[in-house]
């Protein structure tokens, strides 16, 4: 049994490891925004990791999850935060719930989150974790959601935390006008992070964010490829 020092010792080594991952992965990756700095200090990683990866939980890396899936590394959760931009009054649809943790990230800047998980232990561990924080704005679905999820749309913004080969272009029109899609689009090792903006009725706006590599979402659509 820990005495009360040692347990203030692994509060403060703790607190460092936060302040070192914010200040030396996630600044330095040109993630600047104030809020979501303070969301990220603010909201526990290491309770939304897997028990085992708790001493990994503010590395610079993808932590493992159940059924080979992976939690996306500090640094992309911040830069996806801040290109999305959330308002307290955005409807937000996630599309692979995985740890939780953008998802709590998400439900904390906005007014009501719904996320699609296609493996429910996945979920049932998302929604656990959740409830031990009190948070009480997300709405977990089970099901696959790789070609969209209209069922509560329209939204203000849609993450895919998964990358895909191309963009089903129906998904695009599940964004209300204003909202905000973030996908990484491509096919290993050349990935683009992008943004889908839908600007009026029939007029969207696609720019590429940054260069990165994520691992696919399963049942991503494919593109039509030329056979010899």
């Amino acid at each position: 049994m820990q005495t009360d020092l040692e347990q203030e010792q692994a509060l403060d080594a703790r607190e460092q490891a936060r302040f070192n991952m914010i200040e030396q992965q996630i600044r330095t990756w040109e993630v600047l925004d104030g809020t979501v700095l303070d969301l990220l200090k603010k909201i526990p990683r290491e309770d939304f990791v897997p028990a085992q990866y708790t001493g990994l939980a503010f590395a610079d890396i993808e932590l493992p999850l159940a059924h080979g899936q992976k939690m996306l590394s500090p640094k992309m959760e911040g830069r996806i935060l801040q290109a999305l931009e959330i308002k307290k009054s955005d409807r937000v649809l996630e599309i692979g719930t995985g740890s939780g943790y953008l998802t709590a990230l998400l439900a904390a800047s906005a007014k009501e989150v719904f996320s699609v998980e296609l493996i429910p232990e996945l979920s049932k561990n998302a929604s656990e974790r959740l409830a031990r924080h009190s948070i009480n704005n997300v709405t977990l679905e089970i099901g696959d959601a790789a070609n969209g999820w209209p069922a509560h749309a329209p939204y203000d913004a849609i993450v895919y935390t998964g990358s895909l080969p191309v963009l089903p272009p129906s998904v695009q029109h599940s964004l209300a006008i204003g909202g905000r899609l973030f996908v990484v689009l491509g096919d290993a090792p050349v990935m683009e992070a992008t943004m889908i903006q839908h600007i009026a009725e029939d007029s969207f706006k696609r720019y590429v964010l940054f260069e990165t590599c994520l691992p696919p979402l399963i049942n991503a659509a494919q593109p039509q490829r030329f056979q010899f």
